[in-house]
């Protein structure tokens, strides 16, 4: 009963239950027969539907649960609010790929509606959407997505992040300090310059990226989402909409250097592309690369696509640190492979097969982002059953990344999964950390060779341990911090330079 513990814990939201229960001949959810023949699932209550079953903390793992009685195509009442739940490989991959254009859209959700409006890259709909990914990934290609010279600023920045690590001294540090790394790589892509660890703009930007995410994970930020007509009750989402106004203050600085040295300096980041792609359609009856999309834009990338990639690198730390056999492995067969003094490549994976098969573990056991809603584009047969226009759709990636069906230790940590029998890397259908379809990931290849470069370089230079008197035994894996992301528990690690 996580939504009534979360209700009667705060005497304020007694007057929460008592509006909704005003509210409730305004808002039927009600079990009655529908005209549609939706998917099966559990019968809903009034007012809150099907909230008082789930784990508001983990989403993910209760949407399995329900799996296990209704099958992998089912419907849940957020509220007022249906959704059909997609889970297990071979259902979200139908929906995903399969019927790519009817999933297409990403459903109104209140709290992104009031930070973009319909804008940028993540949350937009229709042609604004297509327009705007297809410029993003186009321009991303040509700042070095994918490229060497790209992989040379990620050896580059490996450099900075040692020594940085170095100046510790074998001490304890936070995890954390592994994220200033990938999200510099990715600053300098949107921004066209890498930031100084200590640099006060950086710093800022760490820390606000750090307050949305985690608010973005808060039970009364769920709520707001479920019941957003009541968001006087609640202030996560205010709080929630500053941090972001304040990302927004520094983004517009950048954008007004760029429309004062664009043309003269030449096209050195995301933002020097938007404006010049700007300016470029301004004669356009309707110019899609307004001020608001953007800004839009830009912050969709500031927060996303620094997020994802420096907190698999935090999980990668930790799962070291848990599993020291594992991690003696991985750096026993770098320095089969890699020159002394030199760092590897991204071509080297084809010759680290065990080194890859970890990396890819990590994704699939950390399942860092369980799901990120669709939104049916068009009237829907799917299945056998009808699904209408405007629905919302969650498609499960950690059903995916855990379908017992395509995993042989699917709770376990376990290279091996990667590994045929003669130690050799095999890709697996099922590995969808990056989702599926037109609506995947645009920083994939950008996310595969950060990971394989940074966490190659750490371990060549550094074994990392738990910190004195705390074994890797200790280590507990099983209860990650709900963010917008599943990130690890708040942690210490200890870097021990290797010869």
């Amino acid at each position: 009963m996580a939504l009534l513990a979360l209700v009667l814990s705060y005497p304020v939201y007694i007057g929460l239950v008592c509006a909704l229960i005003v509210l409730v001949s305004c808002f039927a959810t009600g079990s009655g027969k529908s005209a549609f023949k939706l998917p099966p699932g559990p019968k809903p209550l009034p007012i809150i539907g099907n909230l008082h079953l789930l784990d508001i903390k983990r989403q993910d793992k209760s949407l399995m649960k329900f799996a296990k009685e209704y099958g992998p195509v089912f419907t849940l009442h957020f509220g007022f609010q249906k959704a059909v739940v997609l889970t297990g490989y071979e259902a979200v991959r139908d929906a995903l790929v399969n019927f790519t254009e009817e999933f297409v859209d990403r459903p109104p959700i209140p709290i992104f509606e009031e930070i973009q409006h319909g804008n940028g890259v993540f949350f937009s709909t229709g042609e604004l959407w297509r327009t705007t990914r297809r410029f993003t990934v186009a321009s991303m290609r040509n700042l070095g997505m994918g490229k060497k010279c790209l992989e040379e600023q990620i050896n580059e920045e490996i450099g900075f992040l040692i020594e940085s690590i170095k100046a510790f001294e074998g001490e304890p540090f936070r995890l954390r300090t592994f994220n200033t790394a990938p999200t510099n790589i990715t600053f300098a892509m949107l921004f066209g310059e890498r930031f100084d660890y200590k640099d006060p703009v950086f710093l800022t930007l760490l820390k606000l990226i750090d307050e949305v995410m985690c608010l973005l994970g808060s039970p009364l930020l769920h709520l707001f989402n479920f019941y957003p007509f009541l968001g006087f009750f609640f202030n996560d989402h205010k709080r929630l909409l500053q941090k972001v106004e304040e990302v927004r203050v520094i983004i517009r600085g950048y954008i007004r250097t760029s429309k004062g040295d664009a043309h003269a300096t030449g096209l050195r980041s995301y933002t020097d592309a938007l404006v010049f792609k700007q300016q470029e359609d301004a004669s356009k009856k309707e110019n899609l690369f307004h001020d608001d999309n953007l800004i839009a834009s830009i912050l969709d990338l500031v927060m996303a696509g620094t997020e994802t990639t420096a907190t698999t690198l935090q999980w990668a730390i930790l799962l070291m640190m848990k599993h020291p056999s594992i991690q003696e492995k991985v750096q026993e067969e770098i320095g089969r492979v890699v020159d002394p003094g030199g760092w590897a490549s991204f071509e080297d994976r084809k010759k680290l097969p065990y080194t890859n098969a970890v990396i890819h573990e990590i994704q699939r056991f950390i399942t860092l982002l369980p799901h990120v809603p669709r939104c049916t584009a068009v009237d829907t047969h799917f299945r056998g059953y009808f699904i209408p226009k405007g629905t919302t759709v969650i498609p499960s990636l950690t059903s995916v990344l855990l379908d017992p069906s395509h995993w042989e230790t699917p709770h376990e940590f376990n290279p091996g999964h990667f590994l045929d029998p003669e130690g050799q890397f095999v890709k697996r259908e099922a590995f969808v950390p990056y989702s599926l379809g037109r609506r995947n990931c645009m920083g994939e290849s950008l996310a595969k060779m950060e990971l394989f470069l940074f966490f190659a370089g750490l371990l060549q230079k550094f074994t990392f341990r738990p910190p004195p008197g705390i074994a890797a035994s200790d280590i507990d894996l099983s209860v990650p911090k709900t963010t917008f992301t599943l990130r690890p528990q708040p942690q210490l690690t200890c870097a021990v330079p290797r010869e």
